[in-house]
C-alpha cells in the first residue's frame, strides 16, 4: 500500500477575469497561504475521507457530489474507491480564490495515485470536473492551482511565466460578501444577447488591462510601472461595475479601502462578492487597516 502527500493552492486574477472564457489573456497568481494539504492512504477499504481546518465542513458537502461526477467520467462506481484521504483546508469556499479549483485537483491527483489517471491528464479533467461548480470553467484556476506560480493563462493552451520586475504593494481582503460564479458568468454572458455591442466594448477593455498590467510588471516601478498597473487595476474594475458585478458589501468595501488609501481596487474572481484586490503605494495600508479589514499582503512572486 501506498499514498501521497500534496498541495493544493488557491488563486488571485489579477486582470482577465470572464474575458478569459472567450478566448482573452488572464493573469493570475497562486495565494501560498491558502492552500487544501492533502494526505492520501491506499488501503482495502472502503473510501473514507476527514475534512479539518478553514471551511471543512463546507468542502464536506461538496465532496461527495464531486466524487460521483468523477467516478461516472472514469466509469468507476463507489465500491471501487478505496483508501483514506485527509484534507486540512485554508482555503476558504465561495470567496473566488478557486476552493472549487482546488478540490478538483486534489481529487485527480488521488485518481493519478490510483493509476485511473495520468498525470498528463489532471488538467483536463479536473476541468471538466469544475464545471459541475461553474457551469463553464475555463480552466484558469486549474491551471494555477497545478502549477503553483504566476501565469498568463490563454483557455487555448498556452501558458506562460509572469515575472515581476518590482514588488508591488497589492493586498486581497474579503468583502463580506459570496459571490456565485455561476450567476456571474450568466450575468456576463446575458450582455451578449441584450447589448452585444457592449458587451465586445468591455471584453476589449479587459483585454486593455491585462495588456497594461503585464507591461507594468515588466518596467522598473518608477518609470512608469506603478501608473501604469494602477491604470490596468482601475480598468478591471470599471469592467466588473458596468457588468453590474459591484454591489452591497463589495462595492461597500471597495470604498472603505480608498477612503484608506489604496491606489485602485477591483474584485478578484467572478465578482458578486468575494475578495478585493487593492494595489497601494510606498507606505502600503496603516496597521490599523490592515487588521480591521484583514488584508493578506501577496508575494512575493
Amino acid at each position: 500500500m501506498g499514498g501521497m502527500t500534496f498541495q493544493t493552492y488557491g488563486k488571485w486574477i489579477l486582470s482577465g477575469e470572464h474575458s478569459v472564457l472567450r478566448g482573452s489573456p488572464a493573469l493570475v497568481f497562486p495565494v501560498h497561504s491558502c492552500c487544501l494539504e492533502a494526505e492520501y492512504i491506499e488501503k482495502e477499504q472502503p473510501f473514507a475521507v476527514e475534512f479539518s481546518g478553514e471551511s471543512g465542513k463546507e468542502y464536506g458537502l461538496l465532496f461527495w457530489s464531486l466524487v460521483e461526477d468523477a467516478l461516472k467520467r472514469l466509469n468507476k462506481s463507489r465500491s471501487d474507491l478505496k483508501g483514506f484521504l485527509k484534507i486540512e483546508s485554508t482555503l476558504p469556499v465561495g470567496t473566488g480564490l478557486g476552493a472549487s479549483a482546488a478540490l478538483c485537483v486534489t481529487l485527480s491527483r488521488v485518481f493519478v495515485v490510483l493509476e485511473w489517471l495520468e498525470e498528463q491528464e489532471i488538467y483536463n479533467f479536473s476541468r471538466s470536473l469544475e464545471d459541475l461548480f461553474h457551469g463553464e470553467s475555463s480552466g484558469v484556476d486549474i491551471a494555477v492551482a497545478l502549477s503553483g506560480k504566476p501565469l498568463r493563462f490563454l483557455r487555448s493552451g498556452d501558458r506562460q511565466a509572469v515575472e515581476l520586475s518590482w514588488q508591488p504593494q497589492w493586498y486581497i481582503s474579503y468583502s463580506g460578501q459570496r459571490g456565485i460564479t455561476s450567476e456571474c458568468v450568466a450575468k456576463v454572458k446575458r450582455l451578449f444577447l441584450d447589448n452585444p455591442e457592449k458587451a465586445q466594448r468591455l471584453d476589449r477593455q479587459m483585454q486593455e488591462s491585462v495588456q497594461k498590467a503585464e507591461s507594468a510588471l515588466k518596467k522598473e516601478k518608477n518609470e512608469g510601472g506603478f501608473s501604469q498597473l494602477m491604470e490596468a487595476i482601475r480598468l478591471g474594475e470599471s469592467c466588473f461595475s458596468q457588468w453590474g458585478l459591484i454591489e452591497g458589501s463589495l462595492a461597500d468595501h471597495i470604498q472603505v479601502l480608498k477612503a484608506a488609501g489604496a491606489m485602485a481596487c477591483k474584485p478578484t474572481g467572478s465578482g458578486g462578492g468575494g475578495f478585493v484586490l487593492s494595489l497601494w503605494g510606498d507606505e502600503g495600508p496603516s496597521t490599523e487597516i490592515i487588521k480591521s479589514n484583514n488584508l493578506l499582503l501577496l508575494g512575493p512572486f
